[in-house]
């Protein structure tokens, strides 16, 4: 039963893909939220209610505190053959640590769900699911969203962003048509595209988020000004250098702070 801080997940097998993507990232130097990493042996623990695991949470829970984000980290999510994305729960503003231990219970519950073994078989991976999970210190966003390094849909050599208010569960669920940017290889900004952004995402006092409804003229008023769209160009460029290839990124502006919350590769697996 293994849990570490975030930035020493190194082993795949053990803490499944999306914890070491996070932890290079760290290592990097790119601006993850800080966290720990549960190995796919004491996730299964924890579901088993073993004394030792409950332990091991308990102290996760006095070293972070709250509110976090726990994320699924299966073997094999954000490879470049699989991105997993949408497939497994994710549970956000956790604030003690008996819902830290239940989030840990229905993420792994939710690897095991039809979907999910679903889209294992139709990438061919074999064997039952083994899940890691991320805990971080969750980001409270003014807006967020997603950027892609390469146009997903025609493969120019151009960033495309995506973005609405509150949290980017709104973005990624599609659950609003999100503002749109372009950026060019060399940071010009060629497209900005107001979406209608009806509702955001928003943490709730004690557990969980909600959707809240937005004011008209806030909806269709851009998210994002040029200063922002420069910094994302910016961290674009720092995961390319990092990683090598597309990069399918996760984003959150805080105030000032922007926040890399995912990184994989865009990925030639099924969705």
């Amino acid at each position: 039963m293994t849990l570490v801080a975030l930035h020493e997940a190194v082993d795949e097998a053990t803490f499944g893909g999306k914890a070491v993507q996070l932890a290079a990232a760290i290592r990097a130097g790119l601006p993850v939220p800080g966290g720990m990493a549960l190995a796919a042996t004491l996730v299964d623990a924890v579901a088993a209610a073993e004394p030792g695991a409950m332990a091991s949470l308990a102290s996760a829970w006095s070293a972070l505190g709250g509110p976090l984000a726990v994320r699924s980290s299966a073997v094999g999510e954000d490879s470049e053959a699989a991105s997993f994305a949408g497939q497994h729960l994710t549970r956000l503003n956790v604030n003690s640590a008996e819902a830290l231990i239940e989030a840990v219970r229905a993420i792994r519950e939710s690897a095991h769900e039809a979907s999910a073994l679903g889209y294992r078989d139709r990438l061919g991976i074999a064997g039952p699911p083994r899940i890691g999970v991320v805990l971080q210190r969750l980001v409270i966003p003014d807006c967020a969203g997603v950027l892609f390094t390469q146009n997903p849909l025609d493969g120019r050599d151009e960033r495309v962003i995506e973005a609405s208010w509150g949290l980017g569960e709104a973005v990624v669920a599609g659950l609003v048509t999100p503002d749109r940017y372009r950026v060019s290889r060399d940071g010009r900004v060629v497209e900005r595209t107001p979406g209608t952004k009806s509702i955001e995402i928003r943490v709730v006092p004690g557990e969980g988020t909600r959707e809240e409804p937005v004011a008209a003229e806030r909806a269709r008023a851009l998210c994002l000004e040029d200063s922002h769209l420069h910094r994302l160009h910016a961290l674009a460029c720092r995961c390319e250098e990092v990683f090598g290839g597309a990069q399918d990124l996760e984003w959150a502006f805080a105030g000032e702070s922007l926040h890399l919350l995912q990184r994989r590769a865009i990925t030639r697996g099924a969705g």
